[in-house]
């Protein structure tokens, strides 16, 4: 059994900063991003802490002592 996206010339995505529509290839080698500048501006939001991933902020807090200060 093949592997599910050896043919992705139909693949069609969105560029996750700019929302242009691409498509998933090997060629490009900023994939997922549609260019430099969309995966630099995507670094940059990680960066500036302007993206987070959702947590547990109660179960955060809770176990935040036990990282210790040392």
């Amino acid at each position: 059994m093949g592997n599910i996206y050896s043919d992705s010339k139909d693949l069609q995505i969105n560029c996750p900063s700019c929302n242009e529509k691409l498509q998933w290839s090997e060629k490009n080698q900023y994939r997922p991003f549609c260019s430099e500048r969309c995966r630099q501006l995507d670094f940059c939001g990680w960066a500036k802490e302007e993206k987070v991933l959702q947590g547990q902020g109660l179960y955060d807090d809770i176990f935040s002592d036990d990282l210790g200060t040392e």
